[in-house]
């Protein structure tokens, strides 16, 4: 009887240890790996942007005049120093006849005093003499000595006077580097807006240059994907239009996003892979 009471608790013991096994094994397999799965699966982000360039210009003359000369068309690809367009400006033309006419006059008023200066001289120097021989009185000699420090002065007042007028040609002169209007770098016209015959005007537009060396793309993406970006991220960029599929990397994030869809862009450089492309053309990125 003893024994058979030992072995129906025997039993029962080895029947708690074989469910208490069974539910440690039942809490750790199957749900905690389906969450592990989950967190380990990668987050792509599809994205629609347009290559643009870094380096676009709108050049534009200093100073007022008619276009005598335009030398390009939209589309045209330039190279740096070529001519754009050339300005006709009567003005600079009648400030120059202006400022020769200072020069000369300028010029004559400082030959006129040294001459009047070194005749005083040799007047005050016979004085001096007379003065000591007590031929002439001291007070005609004395006039004599101020007329002498007063020519003296307009000497040195017309000296300044040429040279202000020398340097009045040259900014005058410089100002006719200003009527012809040179592409700065490389790049293509994407955009001209005076002709041959019209008013250019500062400040103006007329030409607007684009930089093709310096392309980027620009893409929008959502307040809420921001946090799965950083600077110098690497990301995959396709040129559907022309087959190119290359790698990119994030190279701004612009901390200003649209008040309506609360999105912020971003500029992205890209291996261009020697290949043409153009500023206007649709890019997609993935961002993994």
């Amino acid at each position: 009887m003893n024994k058979f009471v030992k072995l129906i608790v025997l039993l029962l013991m080895m029947v708690s240890v074989h469910a208490t096994e069974q539910k440690v094994s039942g809490a750790v397999t199957p749900s905690n790996q389906k969450m592990t799965a989950s967190h380990l699966e990668e987050i792509e982000i599809n994205l629609s942007g347009s290559v643009v360039s870094d380096n676009q210009k709108m050049l534009t003359s200093r100073y007022m005049g008619y276009v005598k000369n335009m030398a390009v068309s939209e589309g045209d690809i330039v190279k740096q120093g070529q001519l754009l367009y050339e300005i006709d400006s009567k003005e600079i033309e009648s400030a120059e006849r202006q400022v020769d006419l200072a020069i000369s006059q300028a010029r004559l008023s400082l030959q006129m005093n040294k001459n009047q200066y070194n005749n005083i001289l040799k007047n005050l120097a016979r004085h001096e003499r007379l003065y000591k021989k007590k031929m002439v009185s001291k007070y005609e000699f004395e006039m004599l000595q101020l007329a002498a420090k007063n020519l003296e002065d307009m000497v040195s007042i017309s000296e300044k006077q040429v040279k202000q007028a020398l340097a009045k040609k040259d900014e005058v002169l410089n100002q006719y580097n200003y009527l012809t209007i040179r592409a700065p770098n490389d790049g293509v016209i994407v955009d001209k807006r005076l002709n041959e015959g019209e008013m250019a005007m500062p400040g103006m537009p007329a030409v607007v240059l684009t930089d093709l060396s310096r392309l980027k793309i620009v893409a929008e993406i959502s307040e809420s994907q921001l946090k799965y970006i950083h600077l110098e991220k690497k990301v995959s960029v396709e040129v559907p239009s022309i087959d190119l599929s290359t790698t990119g990397i994030i190279a701004s994030i612009i901390p200003s996003s649209n008040p309506m869809t609360h999105k912020f862009k971003i500029k992205i450089k890209f291996d261009l892979q020697s290949r043409s492309v153009y500023p206007g053309m649709y890019a997609k990125i993935l961002i993994k």
